[in-house]
Order: C-alpha cells, then sequence, then structure tokens
C-alpha cells in the first residue's frame, strides 16, 4: 500500500476516543498523503471533532485530507483501515448494567467486561459491529479494523468466528501496569520494558526489565512491595502474592473476571468524574477551536498506537506492539486456541504477527480458562439473540452466586436491551 489509503473512523465524535485517536495520527508525518474520513451519528459532535481534527492535522504538520460524514458506508467504501470506537447509549445502559445486578445481591466491579455487565455489554454491542463489518465485507474487504470498543475481547473473538475482516484490538491496560509499576518503584516511564499475555484486562506482567540494561527488575519489585502502601491496588497484589505475577491493569478492571473482585473495591464506574472531565475537555476543546492553543499533551504521541499499525503496513517498517488483542490461535498454547488473547505483536505489511511468550504458568492458565469459557458462551449469546445461551453464560460466569438472582436480571436487562438485540449472523 502507498501512503494514499484510506482511513476511517466510525465513531469519531467521541471527544475521548476521538483525542487518542488524533494525537496518533496527527502527530506523526508517516502518513502524509492519505485521507482520514470521521464517521459519527452525531452531526453536533463530528463537526467539533472534524474541526478539531483539521487544526491538529494543521499544527502537527501530518498531511493528512480530512473528511467527514454521518454516512457510514460512504465512508468506508475503498477503505483500507477502519478504526472503531462505537458504543450505543454508553453512560445510560453502563450503568443499569452495574445498578441492576447489585440490586438482585451480584457483587461485580465496573460491570464492563466481566460479570453481568459485560454479557449485556456484548449482546447490545455485537450487532452494531457486525453491522460495520458487513459493510467493510462488501465495500472494503481487505481492510484491517482497529477496535478500541469494548468488550473488546469479545469482539475480537466474535470476528474471528464469524467474519473474514482482519481485526485487532488496542488498549492501554499494559500501560496502565507499567505506570502503577513504575510509580512502585519510583522509576521513570521511560525507564522501565514490560512483557505480558492473558487476556484484555486480565493480562499478567510476565517480565519487568530496564530498558537500558536489559536487567531482570522483578525480583527488585517483588522487594519494593512488600513494604508499599498497602492501600495501593490491594487485590493486584494478593493476586501476585498468590500467583507470582502482577496482573493488569486496575483492581477494578481485572475485579470484574473473579468472583472476589469486590475485595479491590465494590463499585461502578465513576459516572460523576466522567461527566466532570467530559465537560472539561468540551471546553478546551472549544476554547481550541475558538483561537486558543493546542495543550502540548496533545502534541504528543502516540496515544493508543493506531498509528504505528497502519504506518508499519503502509512501509513495512515491522512495528513492536507492548500488546495487542488477537485470535489465539496458539500464540498462549495453554488456553483454547478458539479465543481472543492479549499478547505483544509485531505489525508488517504482511499482517498482524503475534509474539508467543510461550504457556502461561499453570495456575494463571487455569485462573483464565474460567473466564475463557463465559467469554465463549457471551459471544455465542450475542450472535445468535439467545436468552437461553445469555442464561448459560451468566450460570458459567464465577460473578454470579444464584441462579434466582441470574433469572431476574437476566430478565430485567434483556427488556431494556431487547432493541439492540438480534442475530448476527
Amino acid at each position: 500500500m502507498t501512503n494514499n489509503a484510506r482511513i476511517v473512523f466510525i465513531g469519531a465524535g467521541s471527544m475521548s476516543f476521538g483525542l487518542s485517536t488524533f494525537r496518533d495520527i496527527f502527530n506523526t508525518k508517516s502518513l502524509a498523503g492519505c485521507t482520514m474520513v470521521l464517521v459519527d451519528t452525531n452531526p453536533e459532535a463530528l463537526e467539533r471533532m472534524t474541526a478539531l481534527a483539521r487544526i491538529m492535522n494543521r499544527e502537527g504538520g501530518a498531511g493528512l485530507t480530512i473528511e467527514s460524514t454521518t454516512d457510514r458506508r460512504a465512508a468506508l467504501a475503498g477503505a483500507g483501515f477502519v478504526i472503531n470506537s462505537v458504543a450505543i447509549d454508553r453512560n445510560r445502559l453502563w450503568k443499569m448494567d452495574f445498578e441492576i445486578p447489585r440490586k438482585h445481591g451480584i457483587r461485580q466491579t465496573l460491570g464492563e467486561n466481566g460479570g453481568p455487565g459485560g454479557l449485556f455489554f456484548t449482546m447490545r454491542t455485537l450487532p452494531l459491529i457486525f453491522d460495520i463489518v458487513r459493510d467493510m465485507e462488501e465495500l472494503c474487504p481487505d481492510a484491517l479494523l482497529i477496535n478500541y470498543a469494548n468488550p473488546e475481547s469479545r469482539i475480537v473473538l466474535a470476528l474471528a468466528k464469524y467474519s473474514k475482516i482482519k481485526c485487532l484490538g488496542l488498549c492501554h491496560g499494559i500501560f496502565m501496569a507499567r505506570g502503577d509499576i513504575c510509580h512502585m518503584m519510583d522509576r521513570s516511564w521511560f525507564d522501565l520494558e514490560l512483557w505480558g499475555a492473558g487476556l484484555n484486562h486480565f493480562q499478567w506482567v510476565l517480565g519487568i526489565r530496564d530498558r537500558h540494561t536489559g536487567e531482570d527488575l522483578y525480583p527488585r519489585f517483588r522487594e519494593i512491595e512488600k513494604t508499599f502502601d498497602p492501600a495501593f491496588q490491594p487485590l493486584s497484589r494478593r493476586l501476585m502474592h498468590s500467583f507470582g505475577y502482577w496482573p493488569t491493569c486496575s483492581d477494578d478492571h481485572l475485579g470484574e473476571y473473579v468472583p472476589y473482585g469486590w475485595e479491590g473495591g465494590e463499585h461502578g464506574y465513576d459516572f460523576a468524574a466522567d461527566e466532570r472531565e467530559r465537560a472539561e475537555l468540551k471546553t478546551t476543546i472549544e476554547g481550541v477551536l475558538a483561537g486558543g492553543p493546542l495543550p502540548d499533551e496533545w502534541r504528543h504521541g502516540p496515544a493508543e498506537r493506531s498509528d504505528q499499525v497502519i504506518e508499519a503496513i503502509l512501509h513495512n517498517s515491522h512495528r513492536y506492539l507492548e500488546s495487542a488483542v488477537l485470535h489465539n490461535r496458539g500464540a498462549i498454547p495453554n488456553l483454547p486456541a478458539d479465543l481472543a488473547v492479549e499478547v505483544p505483536a509485531i505489525v508488517d505489511s504482511a499482517g498482524i504477527h503475534p509474539v508467543s511468550l510461550g504457556p502461561l504458568p499453570d495456575p494463571i492458565a487455569k485462573l483464565l480458562s474460567v473466564q475463557a469459557s463465559v467469554q465463549q458462551l457471551a459471544v455465542e449469546a450475542a450472535v445468535h439473540a439467545s436468552k437461553e445461551l445469555a442464561l448459560q453464560a451468566l450460570l458459567v460466569d464465577p460473578v454470579v452466586n444464584s441462579t434466582t438472582a441470574a433469572q431476574a436480571l437476566l430478565d430485567e436487562l434483556w427488556e431494556i436491551n431487547r432493541p439492540y438485540i438480534r442475530p448476527c449472523v
């Protein structure tokens, strides 16, 4: 491919993922000549982010052509890359995903990627994802789908099984773990290198090294952890004590996958803080659109690494990704082949190549295998719009501790999500 590629960003009206993607794309010169098409169903949000994209493109000297449209199919025709960050009525439905199971006595955290909340995030999101993918199969069958949307593992697994579209998921969870470890060790972000493997939001850091010397820092980290503030990431630390390695990417995220996750803090997403941050970000964006300066941190990338993926494929530059969500097919040999895993990867013109770190330690693999079954069943429930399979997915989930509660929350959340649930195949 050459630098006349068409990059389509679906869900570009999102201020958070929109800005992250812009930081990737407009802080590199390697994509000059490409066309970026921004797509969103909200015309006001799309107009705001399109104006911001043009400013960041100009100030970064990125040299892209910027287009925008609410017509997804028109945008997709001839695309080489599709970036996806869509969500359906995100905050309102996510609140219900957390609050209704809690009302029935199910203790979960966040309710986004695991537990009952993760199931219904899957049930309503996969039909929309497959709408996009079916359009891609018709209009740009050779394009690569770069997915940011949650639940990441389930989306990648579903597409690997039921579509021929090439897909990978990107998540900054490994960087969250790196930040925590740097904080605990009082080391610079740029000093450490992490190697991890596992599931999205349930990766395990298998190696910590000094980026400059290659020194193994895990022994030192384990010593520091023993006397570090006990209030910091207590669940992650208990799991490290039990399994020997640090799990990503925070207590609340990994807590979604285990029945004792609430021990790290039984809470949902902080929607009030989210609204405050969105309001502040909107004010900042409007200030830039009115002629104010770009914040300095917006001039630095990457944020989500989409630019690295696109540049590597266009220029065969063999870029290393610290982590990517991909169909397993043996990358982690002691987890099911039919599963989405998160491992390092190399990207070049031939595609995305998982880097296998070998088998996970057996106890960790057994812990993740429980979640593997939950994710496989949830995907089948969503793809076939099956309430029976959805109930089975709940009853396999270790977060669910009552058949009565499972049936009650299923009935409630099914009715709420009924407008979005439909077969995908």
